[in-house]
């Protein structure tokens, strides 16, 4: 029998990895990534960077996976399928965070999404000083955008950030910390407006391009998984050509529209997911 000949234009999905730790219920991680991917018609993978056993109502155990295998998962992916654009969760150790700055360099991924997941929603560290340090040095200056929320960088920063008023200071020193670009998430501050910061670092490390994003809050107790939506769908719009103020934009429009799909509808006995799934679209397919 012979081999199948390939049309002499080949098509291909846009193509989107999460580097990320699973939620086994459903709401975060990998499986909020991958939800996400395919909303918005691409194609997702996952290279796995830790197990957890958790609900809406909290993580019971997370199981570490081995740098090799992870490295081994990026590869593999990588060498068969490709990758258009990346999206970073959470890298819970030095070791797993070299590993990934290696595996980012030796396939030159460059449209690349960091979520710096840090603390819980309960305010717990989820990783060590020594692995935060490791994150800072080696992937900050290796993403397209770094998107932390409030705790993150106050983490990142050693301080509270409190006000509005702070949140260009902060995006400021976080890109002095090495990011090619930041958005901070104003979320986690009171008012009826969710204010985030978009930062664009120049060649001398300042901002050159600041845009700053307002929105209504939405009134829902499902709020799980929304940092993790967020970047995701970032990466898929990169992933789909969008530069990156439009793929910004474009992912808050979404994350805001599937926390109203989901805000009254109850998952399990705690903080509830959002409704990924509320206009899915279909898988896009181009030309290479």
């Amino acid at each position: 029998m012979s081999k199948q000949a390939f049309p002499s234009s080949i098509n291909s999905y846009p193509r989107v990895l999460s580097i990320a730790g699973s939620d086994s219920s459903g709401g975060a991680g990998i499986q909020a990534d991958l939800k996400t991917f395919s909303a918005l018609g691409c194609y997702g993978m996952t290279a796995i960077t830790a197990l957890t056993a958790q609900n809406t109502q909290g993580v019971r155990a997370i199981h570490s996976v081995p740098p090799q295998m992870l490295r081994d998962q990026i590869d593999a992916v990588v060498e068969d399928i490709g990758v258009d654009a990346v999206k970073i969760g959470m890298l819970h150790s030095p070791e797993i965070v070299e590993t990934v700055a290696a595996a980012l360099d030796a396939h030159q991924l460059t449209k690349v999404v960091l979520d710096p997941v840090m603390v819980a929603a309960n305010g717990a560290k989820l990783i060590s000083d020594e692995a935060v340090a490791v994150l800072v040095e080696r992937l900050f200056p290796r993403a397209l955008v770094v998107t932390p929320n409030l705790d993150e960088a106050a983490l990142l920063l050693g301080r509270p950030l409190t006000d509005t008023g702070e949140l260009e200071l902060a995006a400021q020193q976080l890109l002095e910390q090495g990011a090619k670009a930041i958005l901070l998430k104003g979320g986690h501050l009171p008012g009826h407006d969710v204010i985030d910061i978009l930062a664009r670092a120049g060649s001398s490390g300042q901002v050159c391009e600041l845009l700053k994003l307002h929105s209504l809050r939405i009134s829902t107790h499902n709020l799980h998984g929304t940092g993790c939506t967020l970047s995701s769908a970032i990466a898929a719009y990169l992933a789909l050509r969008f530069d990156l103020a439009d793929a910004v934009q474009a992912a808050r429009i979404y994350v805001r529209s599937a926390l109203y799909a989901g805000s009254h509808v109850r998952t399990g006995a705690g903080v509830g997911p959002l409704n990924h799934g509320f206009a899915p679209q279909a898988m896009q397919v181009r030309e290479i």
